[in-house]
């Protein structure tokens, strides 16, 4: 039985038996095998539950992976998202996030092997934020910038980049949110989609999971689980301790620099692979991206041309809606 896949081209199988398993068809010219087994590996090792590996071809791009099921952690938080305070919805999905901020946790405490995970650096950084331009701006929208725009979205990544690399640096599962953990049928959650997992911010995948591209918390919510993590990062791990406000700038300003790369990446996805769905959540993705840009010089120069220079433009796009209330509870 074909399964709904992920961004990458990897195609999955639900094979039937006791227990079922999950064959994985993974083209080895476009997927990077060894860099999944190996992570795989180095999660498992710290008690970070990823599908067991029962078998490989790396030459034909085949895997046969454990079965997780089939209930992702999403419907489970958007539901708390939606519901009336103190309702069961509501307060299960806060014990979900505390699962997952103790999931990341363990991720967090990897040993952040060289051979393994590659540095998420200055470079790869700017690489990621240039789609931005490339695909969202001139594909999507069909604008060409001029070298005065250039210049202002060069300052902005400046800062964003400076900001990421002064963070502690620990393994960052680079896209850890709602659709990729799952529940388990004892309760445990389950880690999907990690194979691109580097060393970088500490603060990367926290924002992944609290301003999730999926569904929206409240800033208050958000603001209190992130200094509530911060606590049981500085018990649990050896960083020292933070400030509140320095943790949250590191934590808004790497959010910035994930939302501008997504902008881009939706819409390559949607133009290049023919996948239109990432297309209805680009305005949430805008929502967090003008958030994050009113509290900074470089952000406030962005957020004043986006709205003059892009947001025009917006609307006549079919998948559209008003990013001001994207995410909000209906």
């Amino acid at each position: 039985m074909p399964l709904a896949g992920d961004a990458g081209f990897r195609r999955y199988f639900r094979l039937a038996g006791q227990p079922s398993l999950i064959a994985v068809d993974s083209p080895p010219d476009r997927e990077n095998n060894p860099a999944y087994i190996a992570v795989a590996m180095e999660f498992q090792r710290q008690a970070v539950n990823t599908p067991k590996i029962l078998a490989v071809d790396f030459a034909n791009g085949f895997f046969l992976l454990e079965d997780f099921g089939h209930q992702l952690l999403h419907p489970e938080l958007l539901a708390g998202t939606l519901a009336e305070e103190n309702s069961p919805a509501r307060l299960s999905a806060a014990n979900y996030y505390q699962q997952a901020e103790s999931v990341l946790l363990d991720i967090q405490a990897v040993e952040p092997n060289p051979r393994v995970f590659a540095a998420y650096d200055g470079p790869r950084l700017q690489v990621e934020m240039d789609l931005f331009a490339d695909w969202f701006l001139a594909k999507l929208l069909g604008i060409e910038l001029d070298e005065q725009e250039h210049g202002m979205l060069n300052q902005l990544f400046t800062r964003l980049i400076g900001s990421a690399v002064e963070q502690p640096q620990v393994v960052v599962h680079r896209d850890y949110h709602s659709r990729n953990l799952m529940l388990l049928e004892d309760g445990a959650l389950g880690v999907i989609d990690f194979q691109d997992a580097v060393v970088g911010p500490l603060t990367y995948d926290l924002v992944s999971l609290l301003k999730d591209c999926y569904l929206r918390l409240p800033r208050e919510q958000v603001v209190n689980r992130a200094l509530a993590y911060k606590k049981r990062l500085e018990t649990e791990l050896p960083i020292g301790p933070i400030s509140g406000d320095q943790f949250m700038r590191w934590f808004d300003l790497i959010g910035l620099q994930r939302h501008i790369k997504v902008l881009g990446i939706f819409a390559r996805l949607a133009l290049r692979d023919g996948k239109q769905a990432y297309l209805n959540d680009l305005p949430l993705v805008i929502r967090y991206v003008l958030e994050a840009t009113s509290g900074f010089d470089e952000g406030q120069v962005f957020h004043s041309w986006f709205i003059q220079r892009i947001e025009p433009l917006l609307p006549a796009q079919d998948w559209y809606s008003d990013w001001r209330h994207a995410g909000d509870k209906h």
